[in-house]
């Protein structure tokens, strides 16, 4: 782990968000081991090298139109052309018409553009009499044709490694020639929810008990085609028995996933346990609200996220912070989150300190055409159905207090 950590989790020491990120990004280090997979079961992996094209793209002069191909040495002075329609092409035909000088040939769009033939005439600005076709315009050489390899020529850069393979990226591995990818190995990863308070959703709940929506959560996040997800469901507060879940999931991991017992309770277990374990802990308050309390750790090829326990707070802990850590595992390419430009629909009244990310409704645009934000409730750290009502996160900086209206900001929307 990194040096200077802040490994006393009493510690007064608050780092900045960029600060966190940085640290959990230098432990993730990226998958190694890859497997070859056919391209229709390649989908939604991580790919695992550089992609070239093997084929010109396209891999042949061909039209991009329906009409008629001609040549265009062919024309007299017009002011109208007509020449005598000698055969037709069709998409998938080997275009090696053998055409008559002075002829034309009825093409369609995708057909092979046949050797000689240099312009491709649109059908709606030609007249088709009988069997001669009659135009106006003097076509230019090139007109309407896709020429061989204008996309991309043979060996050309198709993809680059840590790309996930979604359509537009298997539509060019496809066109390019490609049957099977290197891809990287799912990731594996285990999820568990600590709290002795914990129930199962539509069981009775008891004084002090509250349902257990971080597990769901987690496997709403974690549901993705390179990920093999292990959940472990909830554990109660049982020093003995969350060891032997974390040393399990350790020797078979290579990502852990955890909400709750990373603050400073009686009951928060989790940064001790981990060290047990034989593994190392950064543990760290993070200035940002929500989400204080974070933890890291490495044990073997074993990478350990530890989330707080309020769902609020453990969700946006784990968007700014742990989801990129875990592409990042993953063999992902580092991709920065992008957030848009907004304004505030009214004045912003709070205190300086941690960065924040606070639930917003979009209400309406303002003149300028950015997104106008309504601010959620201050407090709701816990307030899930706040969450599941929001447009998305504004962040508002670490030094900012009273805001007017109108003032920008960056979202991040869902």
């Amino acid at each position: 782990m990194a040096d200077g950590c802040a490994c006393d989790r009493h510690a007064n020491v608050y780092l900045s968000v960029d600060h966190a990120l940085e640290r959990g990004l230098s432990v993730a280090d990226p998958l190694t081991e890859t497997e070859t997979l056919p391209l229709k079961q390649a989908i939604g992996r991580v790919l695992a090298e550089d992609c070239t094209s093997k084929v010109d793209m396209p891999a042949f002069d061909n039209s991009a139109m329906d009409g008629y191909a001609i040549r265009t040495r062919d024309l007299g002075d017009g002011p109208v052309f007509e020449l005598p329609v000698a055969g037709r092409v069709a998409a998938g035909d080997p275009g090696d018409h053998d055409a008559p000088e002075g002829s034309a040939l009825r093409i369609f769009t995708g057909a092979p553009v046949p050797p000689d033939f240099d312009a491709v005439l649109m059908q709606e600005d030609c007249d088709l009499v009988i069997d001669r076709v009659r135009f106006s315009r003097r076509p230019k050489p090139g007109q309407n044709i896709r020429r061989a390899g204008e996309d991309l020529f043979a060996g050309g850069p198709i993809l680059q490694r840590g790309c996930e393979i979604g359509p537009r990226e298997v539509a060019a591995l496809a066109s390019a020639g490609y049957g099977e990818v290197l891809v990287f190995r799912k990731l594996k990863v285990t999820i568990f929810s600590t709290g002795s308070e914990l129930r199962q959703p539509g069981e009775p709940l008891g004084l002090g008990q509250i349902y257990n929506s971080n597990r769901y959560m987690l496997l709403a996040l974690l549901q993705k085609p390179w990920i093999e997800l292990n959940d472990r469901g909830p554990v109660e507060d049982d020093p003995a028995r969350l060891g032997r879940v974390l040393r399990e999931a350790c020797d078979t991991s290579d990502l852990i996933v955890t909400t709750g017992g990373v603050s400073v309770g009686d009951e928060d277990h989790m940064p001790r346990l981990f060290s047990e374990i034989g593994g190392e802990t950064d543990v760290m308050k993070v200035a940002m609200k929500p989400g204080k309390p974070v933890i890291f750790g490495r044990r073997g090829r074993a990478l350990y996220v530890g989330l707080p326990g309020n769902p609020v707070s453990a969700y946006v802990t784990w968007q700014i912070i742990g989801s990129q850590m875990m592409a990042r595992r993953a063999g992902l390419r580092h991709m920065p989150q992008t957030p848009v430009q907004a304004v505030l629909a009214e004045p912003l009244h709070r205190h300086a300190g941690r960065q924040e990310y606070r639930p917003a409704q979009i209400d309406g645009t303002s003149p300028d055409g950015l997104p106008r934000l309504r601010l959620m409730a201050p407090s709701y750290s816990g307030r899930v159905a706040l969450l599941a009502q929001a447009d998305g996160l504004v962040i508002i900086p670490a030094e900012a207090e009273d805001l007017p209206a109108g003032h920008t900001l960056e979202l991040l929307r869902f």
